[in-house]
């Protein structure tokens, strides 16, 4: 179980270590955390939902048959999207658990963990943890369970809140491609895209499991894009990550929208009144709209940490969204004269939808709407299967000293200040961003830039990765 630990959003690990014992370990000791925090009672519904990965079918076996054996009767939802699970665990006020490693490689897996009241938080994780280390040398029952399907029913409460977001008919004349892949929102996607009136292409439905990291779409993944739009005449592309909480939107050219820019499409859609974001999203943001912006480190926990201390304060229409794109909601909005409920945890659904419907309503190419916004030109990508170790090492460095952090960057240029929110996210004497972070919950190292033009950006991005792959070399 070496791999498995807590990261931005819940545990993950390699599958290996996660099949069988470990993930009746986790399921037990998030049962007794339940039982002892009064979030839960004997017998209570927990409700259990996965993706489509390999090793996924196997865990949530094991943690419905670990949940039974602590005391709570388990609920089987299938494979269905995150906030699907989520929504269907709120109405019935049940806790949760999705088996999914969302974005990352195939060969990892993780479990996501609800409460009745929604996502963890960073004080539950240490409980459960706590909890784990008590009973981990003691009997855990690994044998796999069953329990009663109601997936079909999770379904639909997530279709009818979704149908009712946007005027009938109103994507009517758009022409939209679902790259269906292996996430498990792909069929979804097409009944509400064809509830709405669009003419819905499906592309590139796989059986075997593919990672797509919807924050830093991949050369290949931008390519197929890139040759589907043209070959079938496409206004837009469409997709999710694995599990459905991170949206993925290409324009009519196939070209990837930033996620950040589909969260403040659909926060100016909301008409929100507070927006909490994390750092790593773009610095226009605050610009970009009338609302206030709060921002946080990388991850939901982070995220819904700051919009409940905005509800607390009395504020109104308080939402969030990652870098990545998945937008939640807090409160309760009102859209079209419509009460559109809060869903405080990752959605994809909504910022699609969102952005869709302001180039129909724009009547205009989706890289129009777009480039309205006028954002800082940003990117990002990660290094993947970088040793947890190296990139512990270089942010130590890096943060040792400010002569450490210039003489690093000397090769692209000086330094007037930086943030340590999460990462080093460093302004740069010409006014260029770039921000080192490594990720929290896989061996990746990641860099965010942004600049005057995508040609400055892809270059700065292209150099702080340099750096990165060098100094790793160097210590070797």
């Amino acid at each position: 179980m070496s791999s498995l630990k807590f990261g931005t959003s819940g545990l993950r690990g390699l599958s290996v270590d996660l099949i069988g014992r470990a993930s009746a370990l986790y399921a037990t000791a998030f049962a007794h955390h339940l039982l002892k925090s009064g979030h839960a009672k004997p017998d209570d519904l927990i409700l259990v939902g996965r993706d489509f990965r390999e090793s996924s079918p196997a865990i949530s076996a094991t943690c419905i048959g670990a949940l039974k054996h602590a005391g709570l009767t388990p609920i089987d939802c299938g494979a269905l999207p995150t906030p699907a699970l989520a929504l269907y665990g709120l109405q019935l006020k049940a806790a949760s658990l999705m088996i999914t490693g969302s974005h990352i490689p195939a060969d990892r897996n993780g479990i996501k963990f609800y409460r009745p009241d929604g996502e963890i938080d960073k004080q539950d994780e240490l409980a459960i943890s706590a909890e784990a280390t008590a009973i981990i040398d003691t009997f855990i029952d690994e044998t796999s369970g069953n329990a009663e399907n109601r997936m079909a029913e999770a379904e639909a409460l997530f279709l009818e809140r979704n149908k009712g977001l946007l005027p009938a008919g109103s994507l009517a004349g758009l022409t939209i491609g679902v790259y269906q892949h292996s996430t498990v929102a792909r069929d979804l996607f097409g009944q509400v895209l064809t509830h709405y009136g669009a003419r819905v292409v499906p592309l590139g439905r796989s059986e075997s499991f593919i990672p797509v990291d919807t924050e830093a779409v991949s050369a290949d993944t931008i390519r197929l894009l890139k040759g589907w739009a043209p070959e079938h005449g496409l206004d837009a592309i469409v997709s999710a990550d694995g599990d459905g909480d991170r949206p993925l939107v290409a324009d009519e050219t196939g070209e990837p929208l930033r996620g950040d820019l589909l969260g403040l499409i659909a926060a100016n859609f909301l008409g929100a009144e507070v927006v909490v974001t994390p750092v790593t999203s773009n610095s226009g943001i605050e610009a970009a709209g009338s609302y206030a912006v709060t921002r946080t480190r990388v991850g939901s926990p982070y995220v819904i940490a700051g919009m409940d201390e905005a509800v607390a304060a009395g504020k109104a229409n308080v939402m969030g969204f990652e870098a990545n794109g998945g937008t939640l909601t807090a409160s309760r909005f009102t859209v079209a004269g419509k009460p559109f409920d809060a869903l405080p945890t990752r959605d994809s659904f909504l910022p699609i939808l969102a952005t869709l419907y302001a180039a129909a309503q724009a009547q205009k190419p989706l890289s129009a709407v777009a480039g309205s916004y006028r954002l800082p030109f940003a990117a990002a990508d990660r290094l993947e299967n970088f040793p947890v170790e190296t990139s512990a090492a270089l942010m130590a460095h890096l943060r040792a000293s400010d002569a450490n952090l210039a003489d690093f960057l000397t090769p692209i240029a000086g330094v007037t200040s930086k943030s340590d929110i999460d990462g080093l996210r460093v302004t740069l004497v010409d006014g260029r961003i770039i921000h080192f972070r490594p990720s929290g919950n896989a061996p990746e190292m990641r860099c965010y830039v942004e600049a005057g033009s995508e040609s400055e950006a892809k270059a700065l991005l292209e150099q702080g990765l340099g750096l990165i792959t060098a100094w790793a070399a160097a210590r070797v």
